[in-house]
């Protein structure tokens, strides 16, 4: 597996370099072309109140005229920070165009799952920590929360307009469907030959809560409205079935200690889902094996620090050994490459370095630690005054003063050479709140952008949620999964069967319960009324056979993992998925 960061690393670079291209790309067609800004024009564009959208834009054939339709109508400006309709139609030619928007969308994905994974769950990790959850609590609230918080953010984000909140649902359905059917399928497929069997009750147990999920938001759906109430009550389902996993969990512990062998290898079963990071890397609780810092060496395992190596201070030499190529040191050339790529890593890293207080061991530095608490306040007022009309100076005086006034507390109260180890509450909780920011605000542009890139291409908003929205939020899970149960032997499959299941549901349950309770708790005591889309049942119908078929298979295999069971899988999402393009080249056409 030596070579799979390497891969990682080149993908870092490749978007990094990537996201360069696209800065220099937009702010040269911006200065090129007068009255052509390609920012979002206004705050209520942002709030997406747009109401009639972007329907009439394709009754225009020239590009000059759509252009001058994306300028002058309102509903086109789809929430996000850029505007991407006029960017596309106005500033770029169509190859071009197309590129980059397929470029960025790339880099908003990476950055959706990189900040969950490298920041948002540490802060997880730390808060369980100084907090003294035990590790079912921290296992069932905390690291279902990191897993799933690119899916949590994107579905909130889309559901705060009518005009987007098909793009949440269907993303989360589809996510569900894709990694309980295509990521099962692929996971028996791969160990059939080793004849994995998963634990029984556990793996009925997840289906069996699965179904009942799916059941209530059936009738959500069917009934088109939902109260206040009813969201909670939705979304606390998730809570009855956290409960379970624990007490299950607490049981075959006990019965361990107890020195039964039989259930002792059952105990194998996850209390929740490994937490991933994009494309697949491994982190225990929120601790992520790689730590996402600009290097750009591709070392061998040998060269590598164990892990009593990692528990000091690494020298510069070790540092500098870490950071660059396999090249020979000490010339000229060999320092500007190493220097040329250890900037270009720089782009997607520093803004978030600089703005995310961190205080792991790892990571430590007082410089990032005093500007971070010094521009994170500042930052949360430039969000907060994007989606407010009122007192715009006196966000940014308290952000301002909050930042300055933080700022002076951690250059006195730190050491350079160590993390605090007192009141680290507040440091995790800025941690926790920015990692929310900066999640929110990619999750924001990244539906900002698929719903642009459904008026471009004139397909309707659910298949991009359903297909390309929860297929890139399902990244982790293919690769993290998959990897598990290839290379962790019979209780990697477990891990990873479980986390197939475990995750959809809290998505489901939660991803879904807290959108549509904010929506009710603003129509209170009236009720939320849920846009009609019939697609949705044809979804939750292919889904819950696939379930189905898995609830039958297994039990029949004696709880191994085969050819059958995955191909049955494939089978059926393949069917569905061939359906939804037909359907939707159909209406094309």
């Amino acid at each position: 597996m030596a070579e799979f960061p390497a891969i990682s690393k080149l993908l870092n670079l490749f978007l990094n370099i990537s996201f360069i291209f696209l800065i220099f790309l937009c702010f040269t067609h911006h200065f090129s072309s007068s009255g052509s800004s390609f920012l979002s024009r206004s705050k209520t564009g942002r709030n997406r109140d747009s109401g009639a959208g972007c329907g009439q834009l394709h009754e225009y054939s020239d590009r000059e005229a759509k252009c001058w339709y994306v300028k002058s109508h309102e509903g086109c400006q789809n929430g996000g920070y850029i505007d991407y309709l006029q960017l596309f139609y106005c500033n770029f030619d169509p190859v071009l165009g197309y590129s980059a928007l397929i470029l960025w969308l790339l880099v908003l994905f990476y950055l959706l799952g990189n900040t969950a994974a490298n920041y948002f769950c540490s802060s997880l990790e730390g808060l369980s920590r100084i907090l003294k959850l035990s590790p079912n609590v921290a296992g069932v609230a905390l690291l279902s929360l990191g897993n799933g918080a690119p899916d949590l953010f994107s579905s909130i984000v889309s559901f705060m307009s009518d005009e987007t909140s098909e793009v949440g649902l269907n993303s989360i359905l589809g996510g569900a469907f894709f990694v309980s059917s295509v990521v099962v399928g692929i996971i028996s497929i791969f160990v059939c030959h080793s004849r994995v069997a998963v634990e029984k009750s556990s793996f009925i147990r997840d289906i069996l809560f699965f179904l009942i999920a799916l059941a209530c938001l059936l009738v959500i759906i069917a009934m088109g409205k939902i109260n206040l109430w009813g969201a909670i009550s939705y979304f606390s389902v998730y809570f009855v079935y956290a409960l379970f996993v624990s007490t299950s969990h607490l049981c075959c512990r006990k019965e361990e200690l107890l020195g039964d062998s039989n259930t002792a290898a059952a105990s194998g079963s996850p209390i929740l889902p490994v937490s991933k990071n994009f494309l697949g890397y491994q982190t225990e609780f929120g601790r992520a094996t790689e730590e996402e810092e600009p290097s750009v060496g591709f070392a061998s395992d040998d060269d590598k620090p164990t892990l009593q190596e990692r528990e000091e201070p690494l020298l510069p030499e070790r540092r500098r050994r870490r950071r660059c190529l396999d090249l020979e040191p000490s010339t000229s050339s060999h320092m500007f490459v190493c220097r040329l790529l250890f900037f270009l890593e720089l782009p997607l890293y520093l803004p978030r370095r600089l703005t995310i207080p961190v205080i792991t061991a790892e990571k430590w530095s007082k410089p990032f630690a005093v500007i971070s608490v010094t521009i994170a306040p500042v930052l949360v007022a430039i969000v907060w005054d994007s989606h407010s009309s009122e007192l715009t100076w006196l966000v940014y005086l308290i952000g301002g003063l909050a930042g300055a006034i933080s700022g002076v507390i951690a250059f006195f109260t730190t050491e350079t050479s160590n993390p605090p180890t007192k009141w680290l509450f507040p440091w995790l909780a800025g941690g926790f709140l920015m990692s929310i920011t900066w999640t929110y605000i990619t999750a924001e542009e990244l539906i900002s952008l698929l719903v642009s890139l459904g008026s471009i291409l004139g397909i309707s908003h659910s298949i991009l949620g359903l297909t390309v929205l929860a297929w890139g939020n399902s990244i982790g899970d293919l690769v993290s999964n998959v990897s598990m149960a290839v290379n962790g032997g019979e209780e990697g499959a477990q891990v990873a069967i479980s986390g197939c299941y475990a995750g959809p549901i809290f998505n489901t349950l939660v991803g879904l319960g807290l959108p549509l309770a904010f929506n009710a708790w603003s129509e209170y005591p009236a009720y939320y009324l849920i846009p009609k889309d019939t697609s949705e049942y044809e979804t939750m119908g292919f889904l819950m056979g696939g379930l189905l078929w898995a609830i039958v298979i297994v039990p029949k295999r004696n709880m191994k993992l085969d050819r059958c069971l995955g191909g049955g899988l494939l089978a059926i999402y393949l069917c569905f998925l061939s359906l939804r393009i037909a359907r939707a080249l159909s209406c094309l056409y």
